[in-house]
């Protein structure tokens, strides 16, 4: 079977450093922590009052009218304000994409859970009649609906809820669709919100969640550091414009990135803790996939979450799935500066992976001042690191309930 290439040509992001692509790499790149105290807007009997968060300023203003708010949650206006920022950048909110031409594959771990949380509490505490518009809202397909009829996209419309690999799998999905010849343009990506005060405090009685930092707030995050605690959630929506070759060459644009392989494996382990194995088999699928040896990847940016167990598990697979090359390639882990996007974990690092490709900039794993000796590997601590051969980088992101996914990327 033939395989046509598959570029991407726009993206736009909603994140906690902001809306500007290069904004947010410069950010990223620098060290620059978007993490902060946030006060939870429903205490919960044992949970602190207020935890590291790493929350995104929304605007849809011009984008999103008041009319179409009543029925889109969080997650939905992050996703279209998102997808409104990959098609300009594609140019194509002028041209149009074509009736029934362009998909929409997105990947969201948990939906309006806010619009769940406010219905709970209109029903116990105030005893009243919940909205009807509760199950739209909490729908976790709804941001792909809404960005299909926002922009009038006919094709097939598909929404991908693996936990934290949703988006991952969302892209892969997506390239495979366009590589195979089944559609010539996509919009992929995914999107989050789940900082309301319900959901953290669940997160946060499961204990994976970090506890702040002695050196600030800001820092609480440090994955692959002897001093991690666990994790720090934020929001916010990337999405991608994927286009074939064919329609890149008659558009006549400028890609800003390739797609070039997709691997998954799953753990078949356990719910919550990873296992290296379904990380191996990701990794290997994903480098046959490319056709490529495990020695042209230059950069990974890891999933690492910086769980105790999470960072080892994935440390210790990249060692058996890159052999000697594990040695002299360098990883870093950027949630240590904006959050855990769980649902939109895998677009944004796979966005910041492109960049760092185009830029031959690799952003560093910030506050990793007391590297963990168990994880001796390069993680490029603190200071970012430009390389002037860069040229494939690797996205990796795996998910409670055991699936792992893996993106290579290429410079063009």
């Amino acid at each position: 079977m033939s395989r046509r290439r598959v570029f991407i040509t726009g993206l736009g992001m909603v994140t906690p450093h902001g809306s500007d692509p290069h904004h947010v790499f410069s950010r990223v790149y620098a060290g620059e922590s978007a993490v902060r105290d946030v006060e939870l807007d429903e205490p919960v009997s044992g949970v602190p009052d207020s935890v590291p968060l790493a929350p995104a300023h929304l605007d849809g203003k011009g984008i999103i009218s008041k009319a179409q708010r009543i029925f889109m949650a969080r997650a939905s206006e992050l996703a279209v304000v998102a997808a409104h920022g990959a098609l300009g950048t594609a140019g194509l909110l002028e041209d149009g994409l074509g009736p029934g031409e362009a998909g929409v594959y997105v990947g969201c771990g948990l939906g309006g859970s806010e619009a769940l949380q406010k219905a709970y509490r209109t029903h116990y505490l105030k005893g009243r009649r919940v909205r009807p518009t509760t199950v739209p809202l909490t729908m976790a397909n709804g941001p792909t609906s809404h960005i299909s009829m926002q922009y009038a996209l006919r094709g097939p419309t598909v929404s991908y809820s693996i936990a934290c690999a949703s988006s991952a799998v969302a892209l892969g999905e997506a390239f495979r669709a366009i590589r195979d010849g089944y559609q010539d343009v996509i919009v992929s990506g995914g999107t989050e919100a789940m900082l309301n005060g319900v959901t953290v405090s669940a997160w946060h009685l499961l204990g994976v969640l970090a506890r702040p930092h002695p050196e600030g707030v800001e820092t609480s995050s440090r994955p692959f550091d002897a001093q991690r605690t666990g994790i720090v959630l934020g929001e916010g929506a990337v999405m991608f414009v994927l286009e074939s070759e064919e329609r890149v060459q008659r558009r006549g644009v400028v890609p800003l990135g390739e797609i070039v392989g997709y691997g998954m494996g799953s753990d078949a382990h356990n719910l919550t803790d990873p296992h290296k194995d379904g990380q191996i088999q990701a990794f290997t699928a994903a480098l046959r996939d490319a056709r490529l040896d495990p020695e042209a990847i230059g950069y990974i940016n890891a999933h690492a979450t910086a769980t105790p167990i999470g960072d080892l598990v994935e440390i210790e697979a990249i060692k058996e799935a890159f052999g000697d090359h594990a040695e002299n390639l360098p990883i870093s882990s950027t949630k240590a500066v904006h959050g855990h996007l769980v649902g939109a974990a895998g677009a944004i690092e796979a966005a910041i992976t492109c960049m760092a490709l185009d830029k031959r900039m690799i952003p560093p794993t910030a506050h990793l001042t007391d590297p963990d000796p168990a994880l001796d590997l390069d993680c490029v601590p603190c200071i970012g690191r430009a390389v002037d051969d860069l040229e494939y980088g690797l996205s990796n992101s795996f998910a409670f309930g055991g699936t792992n996914a893996a993106l290579i990327f290429r410079r063009v």
